[in-house]
């Protein structure tokens, strides 16, 4: 079930989140450390044939330091340094026998995968028809540029916010005012759409922008989130 309410104001912006909203972060990721596992014999370092156990628990590990990070509580080198330690301690092995070429080769890797959730492509040449694109992500520089090259997403948007050139991260106001400001919007008429409700959803509700909730995985909606989505092609429907 779908739940959405009539928007206010007639929109002429529409500001997007990369990862885990057009840009399949978790599959992406999934597919690197699938590769690297073997390539640096995880299976015998953890006396485990599968990687499953390696990428839940890292997969776990990452969402919660990405949380962390989004308030400013870790840096960035933390963020990445804890994601594989504090993985190898939850499976039993010691951090220090972590190779620091696979998290390089991981950095390489993982932006150049093109997994995209389903329509993002088709909803967004749909939508650049009669809406302002842009993008705000909380990811890191070099990575979200490389996402957006390799996947072909760049050409729709026509301002890039990533919270690390800015200096200031999702959810705190100032980053939307920030890209209000630079793309000339309004924030009434704006609308953001992102899966996290803390960075995306409550952060540009809070700076007084409409907020859509992409929702892939059907999580329960809030009370205090008016819009929600399953997938990205019903934006088609209702924008």
């Amino acid at each position: 079930m779908v739940y959405l309410h009539m928007f206010n104001q007639k929109k002429r912006d529409i500001f997007f989140d990369l990862d885990h909203t057009l840009w399949d972060f978790d599959k992406n990721a999934e597919e690197t450390l699938h590769e690297l596992y073997f390539k640096y014999k995880f299976d015998s370092l953890f006396d485990k044939e599968s990687s499953t156990r390696f990428i839940e628990t890292y997969t776990v590990n990452n969402h919660r330091l990405w949380g962390l990070y989004h308030h400013g509580k870790i840096s960035k080198p933390e963020l990445r340094k804890a994601r594989f330690a504090d993985t190898f301690t939850a499976l039993g092995v010691s951090p220090e026998l972590f190779p620091e070429e696979f998290e390089l080769e991981y950095l390489t890797i993982c932006p150049q995968k093109t997994n995209l959730f389903p329509d993002a492509h088709e909803t967004l040449a749909y939508l650049g028809e009669k809406y302002n694109l842009h993008l705000i992500s909380n990811g890191f520089k070099e990575a979200c540029e490389t996402k957006l090259e390799k996947s072909n997403l760049k050409k729709y948007f026509k301002h890039v916010f990533i919270s690390e050139v800015i200096g200031v991260n999702k959810p705190d106001p100032k980053i939307f005012r920030f890209a209000l400001e630079t793309a000339a919007a309004g924030a009434e008429a704006s609308l953001m759409v992102g899966d996290n409700l803390d960075a995306d959803i409550r952060g540009a509700m809070n700076a007084g922008i409409d907020a859509i909730f992409f929702n892939p995985n059907g999580y329960e909606k809030p009370d205090d989130v008016p819009h929600m989505v399953l997938g990205l092609q019903e934006l088609q429907s209702i924008l």
